[in-house]
């Protein structure tokens, strides 16, 4: 999992992942400065069956690693049948912390990149996405731009 892999979908409100491999794409809900994903999504990302995905999240929610209210949201979808339902979905902290727990090819990939990630945040005090960089969102995104903040901070 690189940087590279997520890229803006035009609307500006969704983000869109790519695994390394190519065999799995994930569109995340960006809102209220996070991403957001489904169960279903979360299970796709990682390779994981609902079962498993579902018991890592009550566990997480047991450990008290984190509170249920401050990482769950709900959002209404239209169905193929024409119905309205509410779809639970989870934000970036959940879904981070899943990804730690999680065993699979996917799960390893996921742990490789944010280690790598957290990494070079340690040793050089920042990390940059190159592509969000040079192709920051326009217009009305709800994907903020902090290309301008970074520079306050340089010049400060």
């Amino acid at each position: 999992m690189e940087d590279k892999y997520l890229t803006q979908s035009p609307a500006g409100e969704f983000i869109m992942f790519a695994s390394g491999d190519g065999k799995v794409r994930v569109e995340c809900r960006f809102e209220s400065n996070t991403l957001w994903l489904s169960q279903g999504m979360i299970c796709e990302l990682y390779g994981k069956a609902k079962a498993t995905i579902s018991e890592h999240i009550k566990n997480i929610f047991a450990d008290g690693e984190l509170e249920e209210n401050s990482v769950v949201r709900f959002y209404r979808t239209t169905a193929s049948d024409g119905k309205n339902y509410q779809i639970q979905y989870f934000s970036l902290p959940l879904i981070l912390a899943v990804g730690y727990r999680v065993r699979s090819p996917r799960g390893t990939q996921f742990r490789q990149w944010a280690t790598q990630t957290l990494q070079e945040y340690l040793i050089k005090g920042f990390v940059m996405d190159d592509e969000r960089l040079k192709n920051p969102p326009v217009g009305s995104s709800a994907v903020p731009d902090y290309f301008d903040e970074m520079l306050e901070r340089i010049r400060d």
